[in-house]
């Protein structure tokens, strides 16, 4: 899926499928390179599943795919014997990475292969370090993860990246919006609409479009103050505001923020807030290795005691005993 492609066809794209990869990013970009050679009446894609072993693969969601091909049977004779890869990785990527599978990656690399993450994919690029001067975008949930995990890393919250040496995309639909946009780029921009309207697909979206859907649909509510109270929460997650700062910025008085969330989130804003908290801090201890006092600190928590404290009455469980169950 890279931008620089020589126009050479059937354009071959791999997949890589790790265990628990996801299914619905998988599928998503595929389909539209099905569509699109079945609209053009050419062969336009062609596509080449690997795993690590070769041996079948299993989603997240339980089902198991049969692959062409794994690892150790791609050969590396040319720049075009492999003009691109997407990695489709799911929960806890970097568990499936092997000192086999990033020496493959960076031989792919050498041969002019350009590498790119569906989903959580990305963290498997950074750990093998191939994201150096790349910019990447990931799944709205895994993105303040994988800042954690790797600082240097530039990210975005876009739907997709498309460079000359590295893609990306968030996952779900997003790949299908990442593969259209490949579809226009080599086959004009009547061919995506056409494909886009055989999936049921309202319009071309742009890499700029949101991930998530606005706070005023997720919150259920169009009132401004609210939506500026939570956006500034959701900015502020490791170095909180307090709560008059927030009904300050909000334009409330601190009782009317109050009567806010309570009328319409049936929460308190502390509560909310430290819920918010809680949950990213949840994520980072089942998604990184990051030690707790460090997780704790990243969502806010002054000590290690405060954070378990409030983890235990939120989850049931310490902070330690979340990660060993995830383990």
């Amino acid at each position: 899926m890279r931008l620089n492609y020589s126009g050479a066809l059937p354009e071959r794209v791999g997949f890589l499928l790790l265990p628990r990869f996801s299914m619905m990013a998988f599928f998503s970009a595929v389909e539209p390179l099905r569509i699109a050679n079945r609209i053009s009446d050419q062969t336009l894609f062609e596509w080449t599943l690997f795993s690590r072993d070769g041996e079948p693969v299993t989603a997240s969601n339980g089902m198991t795919l049969l692959v062409d091909k794994s690892i150790v049977d791609q050969p590396m004779g040319g720049e075009f014997d492999l003009p691109s890869l997407a990695i489709c990785s799911g929960f806890e990527p970097e568990d499936h990475l092997s000192r086999a599978l990033i020496s493959w990656l960076h031989r792919l690399d050498q041969a002019g292969c350009a590498l790119g993450g569906l989903d959580t994919g990305g963290f498997i690029l950074a750990a093998a370090q191939l994201l150096k001067g790349e910019r990447v975008t990931l799944h709205w949930e895994s993105l303040p993860v994988f800042r954690e995990r790797f600082p240097t890393v530039e990210t975005s919250d876009e739907l997709f990246e498309l460079g000359e040496r590295r893609f990306s995309c968030a996952g779900g639909a997003a790949a299908m919006d990442m593969a259209l946009a490949v579809i226009a780029k080599r086959h004009g921009t009547k061919l995506a609409v056409d494909v886009s309207e055989q999936l049921i697909h309202e319009r071309l979206r742009s890499r700029h479009d949101q991930q998530r859907m606005t706070l005023a649909r997720r919150l259920g509510t169009h009132n401004r103050r609210l939506i500026e109270a939570v956006a500034l929460m959701e900015r502020h997650l490791e170095e909180p505001l307090s709560l008059t700062d927030i009904a300050q910025r909000s334009g409330v008085s601190s009782r009317q923020l109050q009567r806010l969330f309570e009328y319409h989130l049936h929460q308190t804003p502390r509560q909310w807030y430290l819920s918010l908290r809680l949950a990213r801090a949840k994520r980072l201890l089942t998604e990184t290795d990051m030690e707790i006092l460090a997780v704790g600190v990243a969502c806010g928590f002054a000590s290690s005691s405060s954070f378990a404290r409030a983890f235990r009455t939120h989850f049931g469980c310490s902070p330690r005993a979340s990660r060993s169950a995830c383990g």
